[in-house]
């Protein structure tokens, strides 16, 4: 049960980056979201000045043998360095020990064979009825009746997990997966990020119903081994090292490198390079893979999408043209989308578009998804981001790096995609089917009526937390009912209650067609159906 920060996921109106494709598995700023000092290990005074100093001072005045090392002065300042400054304002002075652990522990994650390395301590006993025990003295009742309040009383553990690894893109996800996975709640998450590519993660969790930590100890350890296969592979090794799981058998997609010319980068993602390049003649997307970082879970992505996209044609999906699989360079080659993505065109083109072009938009993804759901294709990671325009404003569904055939059962159980569109059974590790793929179309259509990304004022953890409990964003005012109606329906907790793409396609062709019929025109150039925000 990933239960965090359940008051900070349902909190006030804190700002904190939502950059799309960046910091799932970062922290935002400390002072933009501020940890309530009482927290536990995390947060608290300090100051970001000379926090180095007061460390080492606290540290020296509590008798901690390292402190009296002459070169342990250096490695702290070696420490500070290699997080970001959110991580300064984050200590706790007073609670300085706390730097050790997290130097320790970063220092064992060096070890391929201790990843994740973690540590676990207990912080508290929290009186869970303390609200209710203050209210019954207050109101003066007799000390009959305020013991007996008291003695009905219930408590919980609070404990602590450190943990570091070589940071990836979903670290926070399987972190989090292993804290589920022993029946621990998350309250708070604390994530950092090294310059040299480990993370450092700090959960506060209840859960643990006594004090003694060595059982906690065991239970991770066993959860680690139950997940072991999400640990294997090390973009520290290098690629000669790697036995890939298996090898893509070439065929007529098989591109022919000395054809394929690459032009400028388009982006960067964790992973690999996106580039504008060209082949036989017609304009081409290119995404590389990076040598230092093809483990196994990054090579069984791009063999999974190749193996999609090959089966695959549609007006809607994006166009495969090949790939090249054979060592040393490892691509796949797409139609070049001119007009970027849906994520772009609205956020930081700051677009905002009209009813007949904003259903012109989701009737193109509905067609897409038309079609994979009728082949058995789940997408898994449906959003704005993997929506890309061509130079027509023909949307198109991309990105199936993570997409699966259903299988003949039906359900999946991995946890996979981005939280902030991810559907609730998906985060709770739950079966599910490509009812998952309508709940994230429902936050696309939500972003298309708003121009804004869903829960802009919680990290994407809090935001996972709060879908979990029933939270969704809230509905515009002044968009069309039917389309309220839809999304609603879409995004329903209960996936056999949502509709099928389908029976969504047919609604709002309906209702673009009313639409287009009111206004006496049709989309044929959606280019102009749209203003930009001051």
């Amino acid at each position: 049960m990933v239960a965090a920060a359940a008051a900070a996921a349902q909190g006030g109106p804190s700002v904190v980056s939502v950059e799309e494709g960046v910091g799932e598995s970062s922290s935002p700023p400390r002072e933009e979201a501020p940890v309530p000092s009482g927290s536990g290990g995390s947060g608290g005074g300090g100051g970001a000045r000379d926090i180095c100093g007061q460390v080492l001072e606290r540290l020296v005045a509590d008798g901690h043998a390292e402190a009296s090392d002459p070169e342990f002065r250096e490695k702290l300042v070696a420490h500070f360095g290699r997080l970001p400054h959110s991580y300064q304002l984050d200590i706790n002075v007073d609670k300085a020990a706390d730097v050790l652990v997290h130097q320790n522990v970063l220092a064992e994650a060096k070890d391929p064979d201790r990843r994740p390395a973690f540590h676990v301590k207990f912080l508290r006993i929290e009186d869970m009825d303390h609200a209710y025990d203050s209210d019954a003295s207050d109101e003066g009742d007799d000390d009959g009746d305020e013991l007996s309040v008291r003695q009905d009383t219930q408590y919980t553990h609070i404990h602590e997990v450190v943990f570091s690894t070589i940071d990836k893109p979903k670290l926070l996800s399987q972190l989090s997966a292993l804290l589920s996975d022993i029946g621990l709640n998350i309250r708070e998450a604390h994530v950092f990020s090294t310059l040299d590519g480990y993370s450092l993660d700090v959960f506060v969790v209840d859960g643990w119903p006594i004090e003694d930590t060595d059982g906690l100890h065991k239970a991770l350890e066993a959860s680690i081994l139950r997940n072991e296969g999400s640990w294997s592979g090390s973009s520290h090794s290098s690629a000669a090292e790697r036995t890939l799981p298996f090898q893509v058998k070439g065929g007529e997609w098989e591109i022919d490198k000395r054809l394929l010319k690459m032009g400028s980068l388009i982006a960067s993602g964790s992973c690999g390079d996106l580039y504008h390049g060209t082949y036989l003649g017609e304009d081409v997307a290119v995404k590389v893979l990076r040598a230092e970082h093809l483990n196994k879970n990054v090579w069984n992505e791009f063999t999974q999408e190749v193996y999609i996209l090959r089966e695959i044609q549609h007006t809607n999906v994006v166009r495969f043209i090949g790939a090249c699989t054979k060592p040393p360079q490892f691509c796949i080659v797409t139609e070049y989308m001119s007009g970027g993505s849906l994520y772009d065109f609205v956020h930081k083109q700051h677009n905002v578009l009209n009813l007949t072009t904003l259903l012109k938009f989701a009737v193109d993804v509905c067609r897409g998804m038309c079609y994979l759901h009728e082949r058995g294709i789940i997408h898994r990671d449906l959003k704005t981001a993997n929506l890309l325009m061509d130079k027509d404003r023909v949307v198109k569904v991309a990105d199936f790096g993570v997409a699966r055939f259903q299988d003949q059962g039906g359900i999946m159980t991995a946890e996979t995609g981005t939280y902030r569109w991810m559907a609730p059974e998906v985060i709770n590790h739950q079966p599910y089917d490509n009812k998952a793929d309508v709940f994230s179309f429902a936050i696309v259509l939500w972003e298309l009526i708003t121009s804004k990304i869903p829960y802009d004022t919680m990290t994407p953890l809090q935001a996972a937390v709060g879908v979990r409990q029933g939270l969704r964003p809230g509905l515009p005012k002044k968009a069309h009912p039917k389309l309220l109606d839809l999304l609603q329906r879409c995004w329903e907790a209960d996936p056999s209650k949502r509709p099928a793409f389908p029976d969504i396609l047919a609604e709002l062709e309906d209702l673009l067609a009313q639409v287009q019929g009111a206004s006496g025109k049709t989309v044929q150039d959606p280019a102009n159906d749209f203003s930009t925000k001051d």
